[in-house]
């Protein structure tokens, strides 16, 4: 593909969801940019939240994952249902109760001032790296097929793609929001099954001859029981699933503020369960078009990309196929990655705004306002300069990279929640910083000596479960004799 027509790509993507974010975020308030006037109809949050939770990670990592991990992600998926159901039937009834706007006021509420700040900087720091590490795919990609033939600059690359994000998220917020990411999954889903089929029809596979050729390859290996130390071993997945999308999903502000847009806890929890669902199938059609990319390149003789997240993006725009389907991959990168990046950057504001800065409790609607586009601007600067870092520092699959930032920086917060929703007893809230930056040092330390220690295991996603648990330990450690929660 030329620069030109990727760059038209982006163009006509861009026309139709600014003009949906003019539509949708026209009349948006303080609390239409945060929750969405909870006026979001639970089957249009369900649809939209089927692309919300697929970045361009999914849609780059994915399909070269399987050369190393087989289908074993999909173990993960299923974690990623039950803890949906424990989301959908155990904390959207409290937030909804409690009448939040940002899930972190619990944390004020159930411990005091200093523990809704850690976990509201906590999540801050969460967003930014999983956000950025997400959008810097976006720009690699870019910087390959339009900055570096015109020969621009890794870091105005960067400009131009936090600049776009920055503009169509400006007014509407969630609004906005709930209506790209249902753009961003009919164009997910399209360009994922019109790939399939191209390549199926160029190795002459009808149907039933791709499902074959896909179950018969060594790459469709779903479940592995056999060794513990094994980083695919099913439980180590599947639990990581389950708490992975409890702390990520249940506990992040990011993607709780859609479900909280519904009118009541009942739409929200079918939006929940709905979504889990066809994700798991979304996913399934990334991982089988992993194994399709693999048996292409073997059967036509094509070297292998260095990286395993290079394959699918040297495939489809390298002239491999038809012009159409490396379109259809740049509508379904940008789709995924700048709807992801501009949720991003929402949820960001909203919490820095709400939570750390306080505005709301502080000043008029009018001031408030204000201060949230002061703090979106900051927030999309902090984002161009973190990929930047990102871009000097990589050296791993990033769907990998994504999961590993996730058990350090989110551990904390699910060990705060799990604390206040399993116990009644009140901490020294003073202290409560002091446990939740210890908490990922000692998780560090395992993980470096686990081996050592622990007769060759190795740690994967898991590790956000230790490192959880170490902050409810932490958290025990500071309770105050004789007080309960009321």
């Amino acid at each position: 593909m030329t620069p030109f027509l990727v760059l038209a790509t982006i163009a006509v993507y861009f026309i139709v969801l600014f003009a949906i974010s003019w539509l949708a975020g026209r009349h948006a308030d303080n609390q239409g940019f945060f929750i969405g006037n909870r006026k979001s109809s639970w089957y249009v949050v369900a649809f939209a939240m089927i692309g919300s939770s697929i970045s361009g990670v999914t849609f780059i990592s994915v399909p070269g994952w399987v050369a190393v991990n087989n289908f074993s992600y999909l173990q993960m998926v299923l974690g990623f249902i039950a803890g949906t159901l424990l989301i959908a039937y155990a904390l959207i009834p409290l937030f909804y109760k409690l009448k939040v706007v940002s899930i972190y006021e619990y944390l004020e509420n159930r411990f005091g001032i200093s523990t809704y700040k850690t976990g509201a900087w906590f999540f801050f720091i969460s967003k930014m790296l999983g956000a950025s590490v997400r959008l810097f795919l976006v720009c690699v990609v870019l910087q390959l097929l339009v900055f570096d033939p015109i020969h621009l600059p890794f870091i105005l690359n960067v400009f131009f793609t936090v600049a776009l994000v920055w503009l169509y998220t400006f007014n509407g917020g969630v609004k906005v929001l709930i209506w790209t990411d249902t753009l961003k999954t009919c164009c997910l889903i399209i360009s994922v099954v019109l790939c399939i089929t191209f390549i199926a029809s160029d190795l002459q596979l009808d149907f039933m001859g791709m499902v074959r050729a896909v179950t018969d390859n060594d790459y469709s290996k779903v479940f592995f029981f056999d060794d513990v130390n094994d980083k695919r071993f099913f439980w180590k997945q599947f639990l990581a699933g389950v708490f992975t999308v409890i702390a990520m999903t249940g506990l992040d502000q990011d993607m709780m503020q859609r479900n909280l847009s519904c009118k009541n806890p009942a739409d929200s929890q079918k939006n929940m369960v709905t979504s889990v669902i066809f994700q798991f199938i979304v996913i399934a059609m990334f991982l089988m078009l992993g194994v399709l990319l693999y048996i292409y390149v073997q059967a036509k003789n094509i070297a292998l990309p260095a990286k395993s997240d290079e394959l699918f993006p040297m495939i489809a725009t390298q002239g491999y196929f038809p012009t159409i389907v490396g379109i259809l991959f740049i509508v379904g990168l940008i789709s995924s990655a700048y709807s992801a990046a501009g949720s991003a950057l929402t949820a960001l504001t909203t919490s820095f705004t709400v939570d750390i800065l306080g505005t709301l409790k502080k000043h008029t609607d009018e001031e408030a306002a204000r201060s949230r586009k002061k703090v979106h601007i900051g927030m999309a600067f902090v984002m161009g300069l973190v990929i930047v870092v990102v871009n000097a520092l990589n050296n791993t699959s990033v769907i990998d990279a994504v999961y590993i930032l996730a058990s350090y920086t989110y551990g904390p917060i699910l060990g705060l929640f799990a604390f206040g929703i399993f116990t009644k007893k009140a901490v020294k809230d003073k202290y409560i910083p002091l446990v939740a930056i210890l908490s990922p040092l000692f998780c560090l330390m395992v993980d470096l000596n686990s081996e050592q220690w622990f007769n060759g295991y190795s740690f994967s996603y898991e590790l956000l479960i230790i490192n959880a648990l170490f902050t409810f330990v932490g958290l025990c450690l500071f309770i105050k004799k004789g007080k309960v929660q009321p």
